[in-house]
């Protein structure tokens, strides 16, 4: 066998990769031998981002601790692929040390391969996946994480191209967990209906029932605080219902403290009495919530006290005897036992892993199809899903809305076929209104499913029951009033 041909562009690059690395070793920078490989060495095995995410997250605020959370799940994925691919796949050997002064080289030195620098990869992802979500708290982490990969040049453990390599890999982990779990938009979603509601400057007239499942002990300080005038009622569980209906019947407006299943709740309770509904977010995921443009306790005090409100939409489905509304989504087929899954594990493991390890569950059990009638006849189909409204960019999650009253059913079908997995990621990563022979998508006012059995599964905003004989989807328009501030400036 012939040896391989010289590679004359390759050639070039490589030696202009070494040029670059004796130029970054030989300067003397004032003050980075002593800031540089310590901070290099504080990144060793995420230590530095884990940090940093726990300093962000202590802002409690709601886009700190998703900054934070997508930020980690970035460096999780770009750390997966750094040490099952990338090392094993280009055997490149360290450089060598000797135009790298004693003082700045690290005390221990690496002993994989250099191609790509794994510090450089967790640092650009952790930067950029908190930056997708936050362009505050990504403007304070992407100087600190630039620093992390120049101190892998400076301190003579990698190449150039190592850490620029490694960078691009981090930056794609950030956008593939984006892909999979949409950011949410910093802009507040564009106006809608506005409607009368009374304003209530000391919250005087304001009954809120708050679920004490949700941890949402620090709202409510923060809301007694705000709005002294207020009624809260704090509620177990099994007993929000209850609250909420004694709550109405007092109320000027209706408030609700808890996740998306609470205010699905009071939304029922608010449309029954013909109340204006102020929503407090104290669940995990909050999606009603922050579509209308309430981040936290602050933006639904200046929207009460000013008596900002707009009309919205509310989904209805009747299933045989069984009825009920949903705010955000209703889903039949693997969705409803991913969210039984996650609530199982919810209260051992937390949220986020809760919510994995039910993917993972489910997705990899052998499984039948459901099977609807949609019109067409008898359909095989893995997942059914309808938003109360447009959703934009669907990642294995729902992700934003901008508008909740443009009177459509946002309905998307994954079809049934082999391997359920790839045609649910396919569907994940697919455009709104994309057709393929895995996914299809169509907006209606109106939707009849004739042929579920009895006992299927569906979940709507979170909360699973089971179909009671055909399901018919529909709209109703502007049917409820909700507090949301207008933006600022």
């Amino acid at each position: 066998m012939r040896p391989p041909g010289p590679h004359p562009f390759r050639d070039r690059l490589l030696a202009s990769d070494c040029r670059l690395f004796e130029a970054v070793a030989s300067r003397h920078w004032p003050g980075a031998d002593h800031v540089l490989p310590r901070l290099s060495r504080a990144a060793n095995h995420g230590v530095l981002w884990f940090a940093t995410a726990a300093a962000i997250a202590a802002a409690r605020t709601p886009r700190a601790r998703r900054a934070a959370a997508r930020g980690v799940a970035s460096l999780t994925l770009a750390s997966a692929a750094i040490n099952t691919l990338g090392k094993r796949t280009v055997r490149r050997p360290r450089p060598v040390l000797d135009p790298v002064p004693a003082a700045r080289r690290l005390k221990r030195q690496p002993i994989t391969t250099s191609f790509p620098s794994g510090h450089s990869a967790s640092a650009a992802a952790f930067a950029a996946g908190v930056a997708l979500e936050s362009s505050g708290w990504g403007a304070a982490v992407v100087p600190l994480a630039a620093a992390v990969a120049v101190s892998r040049v400076y301190t003579g453990v990698h190449f150039p191209s190592d850490v620029l390599a490694g960078a691009a890999l981090g930056v794609g982990a950030a956008l593939a967990v984006r892909g999979l779990v949409p950011t949410r938009y910093p802009a507040p979603p564009p106006g809608r209906p506005h409607a009368n509601a009374p304003a209530l400057p000391d919250g005087t007239g304001l009954v809120v029932v708050a679920n004490r499942a949700s941890g949402t002990a620090d709202r409510i300080h923060a809301l007694q605080d705000a709005l002294p005038g207020a009624e809260i009622v704090e509620s177990e569980p099994a007993d929000v219902e209850t609250e909420l209906e004694k709550a109405a019947a007092r109320a000027r407006v209706l408030g609700v403290c808890g996740g998306d299943g609470t205010v699905n709740a009071a939304a029922e309770v608010a449309m029954r009495h013909a109340l204006p509904l102020a929503v407090v977010p104290g669940g995990t995921l909050n999606h009603f919530a922050l579509d209308v443009g309430v981040e936290d306790v602050r933006d639904v005090v200046r929207a009460v006290q000013q008596g900002d409100a707009v009309r919205v939409d509310v989904g209805r489905f009747v299933s045989g005897a069984r009825r009920g509304c949903f705010l955000n989504t209703f889903s039949l087929g693997v969705y409803p036992e991913l969210v039984r899954e996650r609530e199982r594990w919810s209260p051992r493991i937390g949220g986020w892993p809760a919510g994995v390890l039910a993917a993972l569950r489910v997705l990899s059990t052998d499984r039948h199809p459901l099977r609807v009638d949609l019109g067409g006849g008898t359909r095989p189909l893995w997942l059914l899903f309808a938003g109360n409204g447009t959703y934009h960019r669907m990642g294995l999650a729902p992700a934003r809305r901008h508008d909740l009253s443009d009177g459509k059913l946002d309905v998307r079908v994954v079809h049934g076929g082999r391997r359920p997995a790839a045609r649910l990621l396919a569907a994940a990563f697919a455009g709104p209104l994309s057709r393929s022979p895995a996914h299809a998508a169509v907006r209606v006012r109106r939707l009849r499913l004739d042929g579920v059995a009895p006992g299927t599964p569906l979940a709507y905003d979170g909360e699973v029951t089971e179909v009671d004989g055909d399901v018919t989807l529909e709209k109703l328009p502007e049917a409820l009033t909700v507090y949301r501030p207008l933006p600022l400036g």
